[in-house]
């Protein structure tokens, strides 16, 4: 009984967005000019169910480079309309079209000449026909049970708002990099705004040998820096090669007391892979998953010239959260 329910409430649903992208046209293109050219921000208005919806539409526009912002429709008559300027522009969603909060609001954004965009679910309202632009959302039903509670109309709604913020987003040549600088916080934020120059440990922390020295020298330069692994650099800091704690384990466990006393350039890796600081840390990331080979524990850090500037270490990619 439960999935038979939850199923028709799907294929309702579907339906609707079926008949949606059948009859969207010109006026879905009006939209998406009318926001594009917008001087001020696009301020969205809802009441109830439409309200929520309104709020995301509002939070993706902000966030994809259109500015946004929700205004409550009952607290807009006691004051709020003060929020909105000459250049903005209304977006009002309404599925029944004749939301007395949202109809208070006509006359005021009329007499200071705002322009109103409307999102409906039928033909021929109130709302609708005093906006210069009207989105029709219509449904085929809800796909309650009884009929009253919104859920295909809602859906409906954001999916019209999401397509605008889609086709904004195409229309700005938005990328990747832009979405980053709204979202600088949590994992997404972080995959896109880190490098390795923000990750990797440099200075006097830069684990750093020459290439004479010993094994033993090596273990000890090992213990004091304490970062997995040391880079193995000319006087002039160009890359020689790398050995990590790994190698040491294997080595003793191969070469005992010979390993000690043989200098660090007859068992270094002298052909590491390595990275320049500018990279992203998630494409650094996955050349350390190293899919044809065995995963890679640091990155030596270099410049052009293989001048070394830094090291890399994968627990400290984990660490920042990339994943």
């Amino acid at each position: 009984m439960y999935l038979e329910r939850a199923k028709n409430t799907i294929k309702t649903t579907i339906r609707s967005l079926k008949r949606l992208e059948e009859s969207i046209g010109d006026d879905f293109c009006s939209v998406v000019e009318a926001l594009y050219q917008v001087k001020g921000r696009v301020v969205v208005t809802g009441m109830g169910k439409s309200g929520i919806v309104g709020k995301k539409i509002a939070a993706t526009f902000a966030s994809t480079g259109t500015p946004a912002f929700f205004m409550h429709p009952a607290e807009a008559v006691h004051g709020d309309l003060g929020m909105i300027v000459s250049e903005d522009i209304v977006l009002a969603l309404s599925n029944s079209g004749e939301t007395e909060e949202i109809l208070e609001l006509l006359n005021n954004l009329k007499l200071r000449g705002i322009s109103l965009i409307a999102i409906v679910g039928k033909k021929n309202t109130t709302l609708g026909k005093h906006a210069e632009i009207t989105l029709v959302g219509e449904i085929v039903e809800e796909g309650c049970p009884i009929g009253c509670a919104p859920m295909a109309s809602t859906t409906t709604a954001l999916v019209l708002g999401d397509s605008i913020a889609s086709a904004l987003m195409e229309k700005r040549n938005f990328k990747r990099e832009d979405f980053a600088l709204f979202h600088p916080r949590g994992s997404l934020g972080r995959k896109l705004t880190l490098t390795v120059s923000n990750l990797m440990i440099k200075g006097d922390k830069l684990p750093l040998v020459a290439p004479d020295v010993t094994g033993q020298e090596l273990i000890k330069a090992m213990m004091d820096y304490n970062q997995g692994a040391v880079l193995v650099a000319g006087n002039d800091r160009k890359l020689l090669g790398v050995i990590t704690d790994g190698d040491i384990k294997r080595l003793l466990d191969k070469m005992s007391a010979e390993f000690l006393e043989l200098s660090v350039s007859k068992y270094m890796n002298d052909n590491p892979c390595t990275v320049e600081e500018n990279l992203m840390a998630e494409a650094a990331l996955r050349i350390m998953e190293n899919p044809t080979g065995n995963p890679i524990s640091v990155l030596p850090v270099v410049t052009t010239n293989d001048i070394v500037v830094g090291l890399l270490r994968i627990h400290d990619i984990i660490r920042a959260k990339i994943t």
